[in-house]
């Protein structure tokens, strides 16, 4: 067994020096341990009373220059596909997309890294280019990882201004999720190289003075506060531009994890500022509700030309526009489909397809009057494929549903309908809030979340895509008995 001990966590130099001596002498991976101790130079076992106490690094050549290890092709180390002459032939030759993949892995935080790279070298680096080897797949991921947590870094550090004995400095704290802080190191100088600052890390510290980049040891979040004046006019001019309307919480999500938003400014304004669109519109829609003379069919228009420049989800792309509910605004009963289709998208109102001419059949037949029932969707934009020039009906996902849940809910509290009927499981799904199937809940009288009761049958379309004619025929008068039964409710 050899144990091979590493400088640091991101000491590429040094596992690629091993790594090459060890393959060469044909050692195999499993007689391999591979660790990180305080080897000379170690920068965590440096012991400074304050993070901002650095120790000096080699300048970069003319002002500049980077902390990312050298390719392995350099030097003495194994050379890339097609390198060197004479001693070239007594090299490690391996794939140039193998020395790529390898600089990346590296700087995962995964302890088993090293070991990985090491047995795909030692076995066959050329198996790189089998997309479909569970090893490859495992380092390309790995590399991916690293990759994305670079780029965060780049786009979430935010630096603070504190002024020392030198003058002023920017200081940021970034917690990354691997060891990518002095791969990092370049951008952040090239990007900032008139400021004096420091990136604040749980593992490294980094400090540029304009010519110099230097190392200090791991720091905590709170070395990193300051207060700044300019920091407290980003937040009043990001609140003032902050449109609910336009929100996308799951894109948001994708691309900023909440564990950022502690970090950086404006993103902690971010609930509190929905909070308060959310009280504003509600305390507008309560106001006309309640007070004597209440604009309610104001409060309601408002609501649908704020709608109408609704970019929540990604589905405003493709439709021609927002379709909002209608009816009375003192309706006893609110009826929700799924979604626009082809003809309401085009026309701009709820249910004047197909499925709406077989809705009013049915709510004549069920003794209800349409003219006094508010339609809407769960759904405002109509989602579909487009196959030639029609374009086919596709379902709302979860994510999609509960984007449109802040208009569905402003209409709830602006109409107060005694019963909320669900036509089909995504109507169900927005009243509820939670998935549904028709089957458990057909017929059921249902408390619901935000007060009052809710009903739910299927969806008039669904007795259109019935083949069999006495099937269509009995899922008729079942639909039409569901509403006769949600008008009796209302007694």
């Amino acid at each position: 067994m050899r144990a091979v001990t590493l400088a640091a966590e991101d000491d590429f130099e040094g596992w690629r020096d091993a790594a090459r001596a060890l393959a060469q002498a044909h050692v195999a991976p499993p007689e391999v341990v591979w660790r990180v101790g305080d080897a000379p130079g170690d920068l965590f076992a440096l012991d400074h009373p304050h993070p901002f106490a650095a120790s000096p690094l080699p300048p970069f050549p003319e002002g500049r220059g980077s902390l990312e290890p050298s390719p392995l092709g350099k030097g003495r180390g194994p050379a890339a596909e097609g390198g060197g002459e004479g001693e070239g032939d007594r090299r490690l030759r391996v794939p140039k997309a193998f020395l790529d993949l390898a600089q990346a892995v590296i700087l995962h935080a995964d302890p088993q890294r090293f070991s990985l790279l090491y047995t795909l070298l030692a076995t066959d680096p050329h198996r790189i280019e089998d997309r479909a080897d569970p090893l490859v797949r495992r380092l390309e991921l790995m590399a991916k990882a690293v990759r994305r947590d670079i780029h965060k870094m780049r786009a979430f550090v935010r630096f603070r201004e504190l002024v020392d004995e030198s003058g002023p400095r920017f200081i940021a704290w970034f917690e990354p999720e691997h060891h990518i802080v002095r791969a990092n190191a370049r951008f952040f100088v090239e990007r900032f190289a008139s400021m004096r600052w420091s990136i604040l890390t749980p593992e490294v510290s980094l400090h540029w003075d304009g010519t110099t980049l230097s190392e200090g040891p791991a720091a905590t979040r709170g070395d990193a506060l300051a207060d700044d004046p300019v920091e407290a006019v980003w937040k009043t001019y990001y609140a003032s531009i902050f449109n609910p309307a336009r929100l996308k919480t799951g894109a948001m999500l994708k691309e900023m994890p909440r564990k950022y938003w502690k970090n950086m400014p404006e993103t902690a304004l971010v609930k509190e500022l929905v909070a308060g669109a959310r009280a504003r519109e509600t305390a507008m829609v309560e106001t006309a509700r309640s007070s004597v003379g209440g604009n309610v069919e104001g409060a309601w228009e408002a609501l649908r030309d704020e709608a109408a420049a609704c970019t929540r989800c990604p589905l405003y792309k493709p439709a021609t526009q927002t379709v909002f509910g209608e009816g009375p605004l003192d309706a006893d009963m609110m009826l929700v489909g799924e979604q626009p289709g082809d003809q309401e998208d085009l026309a701009g109102r709820a249910f004047v397809g197909p499925a709406g001419q077989m809705l009013d059949r049915a709510l004549e037949e069920a003794g209800i009057d349409r003219a006094r029932v508010y339609v809407t969707n769960a759904v405002k934009h109509f989602k579909f494929e487009p196959r030639g020039k029609r374009r086919i009906h596709a379902k709302p996902d979860a994510g999609e549903i509960t984007a449109c849940r802040w208009w569905y809910e402003q209409e709830l509290a602006l109409v107060r309908p005694k019963l909320v009927v669900a036509l089909g499981a995504t109507a169900a799904r927005q009243i509820t809030g939670k998935a549904a199937t028709i089957s458990r809940l057909r017929g059921q009288k249902l408390a619901l979340p935000e007060g009052g009761t809710g009903w739910v049958t299927v969806h008039p379309s669904y007795l259109l895509r019935l083949p069999d004619a006495d099937a269509a025929a009995q899922a008729y008068t079942d639909f039409v008995a569901d509403l006769r039964g949600a008008q009796a409710l209302l007694g």
